[in-house]
């Protein structure tokens, strides 16, 4: 599962979530009021926050579905970066 500034970031571009409601990993973000703005607004937050660059082969619809999805790319990354 995803650490807690994951989690924090994600709510953050998910307007339609209940603050109260869990994340669930398969829920999608669609779903939840993130668009093609709040993706880029949430790609430069994740970047920031865990200083890496997503590559042009991450940056598709299929990244942005889920959270696990979306983790998973972003856990992928790190270990490149890292």
């Amino acid at each position: 599962m995803w650490d807690n500034r994951f989690e924090e970031i994600l709510r953050q571009h998910l307007p339609f979530l209940p603050a109260d409601e869990k994340l669930r990993e398969d829920v999608a973000l669609m779903d939840f009021g993130l668009d093609s703005l709040g993706i880029v607004q949430l790609l430069g937050a994740l970047e920031d926050t865990y200083g890496v660059r997503f590559r042009d082969d991450a940056l598709t619809p299929e990244t942005f579905q889920t959270p696990a999805v979306l983790w998973n790319t972003l856990h992928r990354i790190s270990e490149i970066a890292g």
